[in-house]
């Protein structure tokens, strides 16, 4: 672990040795960065960035809203932050205009050697953040460190595609020709969401930043931790000040950075209603928008499937990071002669799901993201019973045996059996632990069930017929097809929806599209030919 200036060792007396995950304190900046054991960790440090450091938001007339921050695991305020208002936003735009016009000059190489700095340091980083992750979000510590490396690969991968941004040379008559230039947008906005917090800012910054714009990230207010670690990272690895710079707040403070006239782009990533009033808000000024949203995703698995794959697959496709995944295939569509064995696999593997700590090497699942949230998932599951679904497992509260979990916000994975399609289950996205598992008998019945919704984000598919898996990976509407596998996403690959799930890429190739402009340059050799 390397420091500016010196490493801290915090000891939590109160927390018994064997569930104790200790994160070593690291002086980042002019921040001591400070995280013990679930249930201990405290933030005093200023969770805005602005101009290359940790700043207090800017206070003008109503700028008070205080938004407390809870850990998932324990149900404790680990910190509070007074959220940004419009001066706050002001500064930070006009700070990301000042490092724009610097970055923006810069050659594709030169940007790319920032780029990978703040990758190697990412890696060095890695439990540092992976920890902080954990309490801030809940899911395991052993996802957040997947998380974390799928962050500094985006990192890596756009370093290494901002020096080969190029146009097209197009060859005219008598000797003219025209060019095009690949050119930057300027001050892009990212807001993220609370499931993905590091990753989501590291997948919308780093290809924002290789096309040589500058970025102002809003994370959200539930989980405001790790952005800001990624600002320091950024800024350590020789990006000029505000290049990244980083926002608090909530509701209304997203809606200052989508109006302001000084932002070019929004990307955003979370639920529909919410990018509906994004997308609203940047029209008034014809911003480019990207928009990652909700999901209902199906995984449709056929009879000729290697069984325990695709049970494999439904797990991943419902249960990591507690369900909170947008891209989930939680409605599971099972080919009827195979019901009864997925079912005694599938059920027996979720009931096996160790819940409780996340910061335990071997815990599968945390807590959700709050109170709210958890009940809202809780009442999904007592409206699935009362229209019909059975309870196969779990679907309720959990109250782990440690202490200092007992106002957790916990749940037991749950497993929905006999649904249909219009279940309210079926049709809305729950976004937690709850499967629901639809029996079906042909290819062509379960692609015309599987698209009936307004959502495209991802599908799936398992069988050991490739012909059908291609023919259902061109049938299924959604932006993400999975074959065989399920919820994994290379940088390479392109991520986006289709219809409501939204619009625009991350990842891939395919982004640089959405972070540049196009300019067309014609060059006359001869004499214009004029009419007058």
């Amino acid at each position: 672990m390397v420091c500016t200036a010196q490493c801290l060792e915090i000891v939590n007396q109160a927390c018994p040795p064997l569930s104790m995950e200790i994160l070593r304190t690291r002086l980042i900046s002019t921040s001591v960065l400070r995280a013990a054991s679930t249930g201990a960790f405290q933030l005093k440090e200023p969770l805005n960035y602005r101009h290359g450091g940790r700043v207090q938001p800017a206070r003008g007339d109503g700028d008070s809203r205080i938004e407390k921050v809870h850990e998932p695991a324990s149900g404790r305020v680990i910190c509070d932050f007074v959220c940004s208002g419009q001066q706050e936003v002001e500064l930070a735009v006009q700070n990301a205009k000042t490092a724009y016009s610097t970055w923006s000059q810069l050659s594709g190489l030169e940007r790319s050697r920032i780029l990978l700095e703040a990758a190697r340091l990412i890696r060095e980083q890695r439990e540092d953040i992976a920890v902080v992750e954990s309490i801030n979000t809940g899911k395991p510590i052993t996802e957040s460190r997947v998380d974390v490396d799928t962050a500094w690969q985006a990192v890596e991968y756009y370093a290494g595609i901002a020096g080969t941004l190029a146009g097209q040379h197009i060859q005219l008559s008598g000797g003219s020709f025209a060019y095009t230039r690949r050119e930057p947008l300027g001050v892009c906005v990212g807001i993220g969401a609370w499931n993905y917090p590091f990753q989501i800012a590291c997948w919308k910054s780093a290809p924002a930043l290789a096309c040589g714009n500058a970025m102002i990230f809003k994370p959200s207010p539930l989980t405001p931790l790790t952005a800001v670690m990624l600002a320091e990272i950024y800024t350590q690895a020789g990006a000029p000040d505000g290049l990244f710079n980083v926002v608090q707040g909530a509701v209304e403070t997203g809606n200052l950075l989508c109006r302001h006239t000084g932002v070019a782009k929004v990307s955003f990533t979370g639920s529909v209603p919410t990018g509906i009033k994004i997308m609203e808000a940047a029209a008034k000024s014809v911003k480019h928008v990207t928009l990652e949203l909700g999901g209902k995703s199906p995984l449709v698995i056929f009879s000729d499937c290697h069984l325990e794959n695709a049970v494999k697959g439904a797990m991943l496709a419902n249960f990591l990071s507690q369900g909170e995944v947008c891209s989930n295939g939680t409605r599971v569509f099972i080919q009827k002669d195979i019901m009864s064995k997925f079912v005694e696999r599938v059920v027996a593997k979720t009931k096996a799901i160790k819940v409780g700590d996340p910061l335990l090497e071997d815990t599968q699942m945390g807590g959700l993201i709050n109170r709210p949230h958890l009940d809202r998932v809780l009442s999904y599951v007592k409206q699935a019973k009362e229209q019909g679904a059975n309870v196969l497992c779990g679907g309720d509260q959990f109250v782990p045996d440690d202490p200092k979990l007992k106002d957790g916000y916990f749940m037991k994975p749950c497993i929905l059996g006999n649904c249909k399609d219009e279940m309210t289950c079926v049709k809305e996205e729950i976004f937690g632990p709850v499967m629901s598992l639809l029996a079906f008998d042909t290819e062509e019945e379960v692609i015309e069930r599987a698209n009936n919704t307004n959502l495209g984000l991802a599908a799936g598919v398992f069988t050991r017929d490739l012909t059908r898996a291609h023919r259902m990976a061109a049938a299924l509407e959604a932006g993400t097809c999975f074959i065989n596998n399920y919820n994994v996403s290379p940088v390479e690959i392109p991520f986006g929806g289709y219809k409501m799930s939204g619009f625009g890429k991350e990842n891939g190739i395919a982004t640089i599209e959405y972070y540049t402009q196009l300019k067309s340059v014609y060059v006359e050799m001869g004499d214009p030919q004029c009419s007058f």
